[in-house]
């Protein structure tokens, strides 16, 4: 269960009791709702150790309550100035009702923001009365939630009915891949392990002999609004296996692989039954929920872009790798980078069009940088001759924004997993959709992930990495 303050301006409240300042007794009110509300079904308050408890009637009732987006809007600003920073640096702090799609760095840069319709008067007096160029990229963010969630698959679908049309629930995506195993001797159905919340961490290996080859792993859905990525595991994992074309079965063959359409299951749950915009895993801390899962790797863990407070979208853990899901990832490919030989770790992310590399904590250029370069453009003009979308290649610090504790510069700067790749899918950088992508979208968008990655391995196998 959650509670929300929206109304970050704390002195708009009038009546306190004797003593009392309002963060004191704005904590001692939500603390003590907390209670009451589960006074006679947990404990008084939430631990991590704990994770409350409750009883199943409790939890049914809170996964039946859907966060709405109603006449909220989404803003792209341009930070002008060092000013201009500052400014938006401390309305990120500040303010609740404002979410952040990154965090203002740097004048030149673009922002996307999304402020709730409280206060969306609030925000336009922001940016008129600093002279901050902005523009409105949607007026009503609820509307395009809601037409995305027709565009879903009902759960019971059966598994030969598994599509690329429509967007698919957690259990249908795991009947599907069971079926899959089932029915091609190719593939294994690999569990991970379980979440937070006790769901099977699902995905397959695909070998078409029992030869030593070299592996590639790719990760999908940490992350849980973006809807494509693990629609775009999916059908990976299907034209790998189906695929009639005798480049895609010569690619097939010529690897290992461990495909895990949605590492954060209880997230990706949620984001059909909650939250849309649902981010981070569902561990409870206090009176917030959920770890943001890629900045919970231990490898430079909490240097930069990650956050410190478990309310923030992009809160990094109480600890490096203090998460199961994280946990069963790293002892995952531990494991098996020398024995199974893992050579290729890819992460599939939404939005922005970008073909990522290590690093994201810093500037420091990884020791075949210049591989990794030309690999990635390659990959990026692939995906412009298939599709004809730009996508943008570079190191992640270079390319999106500094962030600390992610899976790919894990498994590169700890494990030496040497072609390690981060897409961010379609739509563009400043798209008007944010994560909620069309499902007409997701063929496309699929397919040319899927070319970009046939690049990645063959051009890898050219330069000697796979030998």
């Amino acid at each position: 269960m959650e509670i929300f303050y929206t109304d970050f301006k704390l002195r708009r409240i009038k009546m306190l009791p004797k003593g009392g300042t309002p963060k004191t007794w704005l904590l001692l009110l939500l603390v003590s709702s907390v209670c009451v509300i589960q006074e006679s079904k947990a404990s008084s308050f939430c631990t991590k150790a704990d994770q409350c408890a409750l009883d199943e009637e409790i939890k049914t009732a809170a996964d039946s309550v859907q966060a709405r987006y109603d006449h909220t809007r989404i803003y792209q600003v341009e930070l002008a100035s060092e000013e201009h920073v500052r400014l938006f640096q401390a309305l990120e702090q500040a303010s609740d009702s404002c979410s952040f799609m990154g965090h203002a760095r740097q004048p030149g840069q673009k922002l996307t923001i999304m402020v709730t319709g409280a206060k969306v008067a609030d925000f336009d007096d922001l940016v008129h009365s600093y002279n901050v160029t902005h523009r409105v990229l949607n007026y009503n963010f609820q509307a395009l939630i809601d037409a995305n969630y027709l565009e879903v698959a009902p759960e019971d679908t059966k598994p030969e009915e598994f599509d690329w049309k429509r967007y698919h629930p957690l259990e249908s995506i795991n009947a599907w891949l069971k079926k899959l195993a089932e029915t091609h001797p190719e593939v294994l159905l690999v569990e991970l392990g379980v979440s937070a919340q006790g769901r099977p961490i699902l995905g397959v290996q695909i070998a078409f002999d029992n030869e030593n080859r070299t592996t590639v792993f790719v990760e999908s859905g940490i992350h849980a609004r973006e809807w494509i990525a693990p629609a775009t595991a999916t059908y990976i994992i299907d034209q790998l296996v189906n695929s009639k074309d005798s480049a895609v079965q010569a690619l097939a063959r010529s690897q290992r692989w461990y495909i895990f359409p949605t590492v954060n299951p209880d997230g990706y749950q949620y984001t059909f039954k909650g939250d849309r915009m649902w981010r981070k895993n569902r561990a409870l801390f206090g009176i917030c929920r959920g770890v943001d899962l890629n900045r919970n790797f231990p490898f430079h863990w909490n240097v930069t872009g990650a956050s410190g407070d478990p309310c923030r979208y992009d809160y990094s853990g109480p600890s490096a790798a203090s998460e199961v899901e994280t946990q069963r990832m790293i002892e995952f490919i531990r494991h098996r980078v020398e024995s199974e030989r893992i050579r290729t770790f890819i992460s599939l992310h939404s939005y922005s069009q970008m073909i990522m590399f290590p690093y994201g904590h810093s500037a420091e250029r990884v020791d075949n940088y210049h591989d990794l370069t030309d690999i990635g453009k390659l990959a990026a003009n692939k995906i412009k001759d298939v599709s004809g979308r730009i996508y943008k290649s570079g190191s992640i610090y270079e390319t999106i924004y500094p962030s600390s504790g992610g899976s790919k510069d894990w498994a590169h700067g700890q494990l030496k997993i040497p072609i390690t790749f981060s897409y961010e899918l379609r739509g563009p950088a400043d798209s008007e959709d944010l994560f909620i992508l069309s499902a007409k979208e997701i063929e496309p968008t699929a397919a040319e992930a899927f070319a970009s990655i046939q690049t990645i391995v063959q051009e890898a196998g050219k330069r000697g990495y796979y030998q």
